[in-house]
């Protein structure tokens, strides 16, 4: 296994390709993970900027203060949280783990393009979109400002029951008013592209080497991804656990899990699985570019991002 990571500064390079004034631009973290014929690349779309007070809303009172240290979040105010997108590429495939924000969530998001172009990718180089749930971050950079799938050559692969819940037209009034624009937004990038999704239950072979691990909670029918094998592969977790807090009290939900004894259930089993496996993880909310591995820690767990 082989690691590197790299900074570009896209704006600035941009810029003089343009024959513009250079101006230094935004640094983009990539890391690469290469493991026999799989180059792994760990994306940066931006990052969100979060309250953390949502994240202690389910920890007992008297328990936050040392939670919060031990996991190096801030007590009050927000916490920053990466957007890291998996770029798998085999011989014959470029495959996407998720899209990204796109330009119309948050102004500190929707800058995969800019990271795929650092790496020569054009988005219609790519062969594959796989997706593990339809939240913002990780569904709306599927369409370009015209409404056109942004990744026009790409087949594209979602679960079954996620695709089911947010194109189901009653979801948006079961849910609380916090989160209808996301079932709204949702609804509407699926709808587009719906006759060009192949959905897919737990356990399937999704592509070659990809295989679907259902891990429910976070939303209904929230997946991710063992790509390989625990010695030569990585486990893309999309969302099931979201920050360093979740090692440290998995069996605890939070305000953005649609099922939050679910997620912890769910988190907790699949935290101890990957552990005991001895899996490379790769998580979309994780610091250093989100590559590592996770160790147990007496009952809890621990996030160690890989050197």
């Amino acid at each position: 296994m082989k690691i590197s990571r790299r900074f570009m500064l896209l704006a600035g390079a941009c810029a003089a390709t343009a024959g513009l004034p250079f101006r230094p631009g935004r640094a983009w973290a990539i890391t690469t993970l290469t493991m026999g014929d799989f180059q792994i690349d760990s994306l940066s779309d931006g990052h969100l900027e979060l309250p953390v007070g949502p994240l202690l809303e389910r920890v007992p009172e008297a328990e936050r203060a040392e939670l919060l240290k031990l996991a190096d979040l801030p007590a009050d105010g927000v916490m920053r949280s990466p957007l890291n997108v998996t770029l798998l590429r085999t011989p014959d495939r470029t495959i996407l783990f998720d899209v990204g924000s796109g330009p119309d969530f948050v102004p500190t998001a929707g800058r995969l393009a800019e990271a795929l172009a650092a790496l020569n990718v054009a988005p219609e180089d790519v062969t594959d979109v796989v997706f593990t749930h339809a939240h913002p971050d990780h569904l709306w950079g599927l369409l370009d400002e015209f409404d056109e799938p942004l990744f026009a050559n790409a087949a594209l692969h979602m679960g079954a029951d996620e695709f089911a819940y947010w194109t189901d037209p009653a979801t948006v009034d079961s849910i609380s008013e916090a989160w209808q624009s996301f079932a709204v937004g949702a609804s509407r990038r699926l709808d587009a592209v719906a006759d060009k999704i192949n959905r897919f239950a737990d356990g399937a072979e999704v592509l070659p080497g990809v295989r679907a691990v259902m891990t429910p909670g976070h939303t209904p029918g929230h997946m991710s991804f063992a790509v390989g094998t625990p010695d030569q592969g990585i486990f893309v977790t999309g969302d099931f656990v979201t920050s360093p807090m979740g090692f440290l009290r998995p069996d605890v939900g939070t305000a953005t899990d649609s099922d939050p004894e679910l997620a912890a259930a769910t988190r907790k089993a699949n935290l101890a699985r990957l552990a005991d496996e001895g899996w490379t993880i790769l998580g979309y909310h994780l610091p250093e570019g989100g590559i590592g591995r996770v160790e147990r820690q007496g009952e809890t767990f621990r996030f160690v991002a890989s050197d």
